[in-house]
């Protein structure tokens, strides 16, 4: 298929461009580059730089590149920046996106796959989060997922779109022969903190709070592949011939890792010390996350390749040793 991805060359966008080629698909990127590397699309690949919410720009792209679905990982997705900042992120996550829909309705493209969040289930009511559990975010950028997914819905029926939504929780690792990996501009996510603590190239972590109900009193969460969940993505393009069709996935391995698991395993993959502070809780943290994945694995035939948090860790190490300082020359 001729397959725009929206937001490609961000670090999961980027990764799923890989995962499309080597499915035999025919990616084409479209990135306005607030967050993307150019550097993390091959070549080969056709890019567009611009932004979703140009709506003739887009139908442009749509009709030259005869598209046939279109995949969008072109969210921000800062939860602390969503709370002071959150007109920023209505109008990227769910104003933009309006004009992106319109411009597939006028080229008559009617499928699309998005990537979601567990985050729109806010403080979940049990343990692991499964799909009929209640959606009930505690911040913008939940609230802006869920608000995609809901518009996502009323395009079904009133349009015959056909859609799958991926609500996912920590993406993670790097592309296994180490050529891209996770680089944010400022960084967030655990995994290359830890190794850019280990490395001297970051500063020491602050865990937040060893008091939580969990086994090490820190908090567990799930990390999935980044390469697991682009091939989830893959897999539903099948399922989306009928016109209307809608679904929702929970996209994660199942078996969570805590903070000082994960502190733990970097050391032990990268010989190097993790430097690191105890702290206080920070507001909004719930003990546990974690996936149940079963609906994914049952319906889509959804192969797990990366189980264990240790294979993760090995990838994003590779990527981080041969690239310390990202993307940047």
């Amino acid at each position: 298929m001729n397959v725009l991805v929206v937001g490609g060359a961000g670090y999961i966008g980027s990764h799923c461009v890989r995962q499309l080629q080597e499915a035999g698909h025919r990616p084409v990127v479209l990135d306005n580059m607030s967050y993307g590397h150019r550097d993390a699309v091959a070549a080969d690949v056709r890019f567009y730089e611009g932004d979703l919410g140009e709506r003739e720009f887009v139908a442009a792209i749509l009709r030259k590149e005869q598209i046939e679905l279109v995949m969008h990982f072109a969210a921000f997705a800062f939860v602390g920046e969503s709370v002071q900042e959150p007109l920023k992120y209505y109008e990227n996550n769910s104003a933009k996106p309006v004009r992106l829909l319109q411009a597939m309705k006028d080229c008559g493209v009617n499928k699309f796959v998005f990537s979601s969040t567990c985050a729109t289930f806010g403080i979940p009511q049990e343990m692991p989060i499964h799909e009929a559990l209640p959606q009930a975010p505690i911040n913008p950028y939940g609230q802006t997922k869920l608000d995609m997914e809901n518009m996502l819905k009323s395009c079904a029926r009133a349009y015959g779109l056909s859609f799958a939504a991926f609500r996912y929780f920590n993406a993670a690792g790097a592309a296994e022969d180490g050529s891209i990996g996770e680089d944010h501009r400022p960084e967030t996510h655990l995994i290359p903190l830890a190794i850019a603590a280990a490395t001297g190239q970051g500063k020491p972590l602050s865990v937040f709070g060893d008091d939580y109900p969990t086994p090490d009193g820190t908090c567990l969460r799930d990390y999935v592949h980044v390469d697991d969940l682009s091939r989830a993505h893959i897999a539903a393009f099948d399922k989306l011939s009928t016109p209307g069709t809608a679904l929702f996935y929970n996209l994660g391995t199942g078996t969570p890792a805590s903070v000082l698991e994960i502190i733990h395993a970097v050391e032990e993959v990268t010989g190097l010390k993790v430097p690191y502070t105890m702290g206080k809780r920070r507001a909004g943290d719930p003990p546990a996350l974690y996936a149940d994945s079963r609906k994914a694995l049952a319906e889509l035939g959804w192969q797990i390749k990366f189980p264990e948090v240790r294979g993760v860790i090995e990838t994003a190490w590779q990527w981080h040793k041969s690239h310390p300082n990202g993307f940047a020359k």
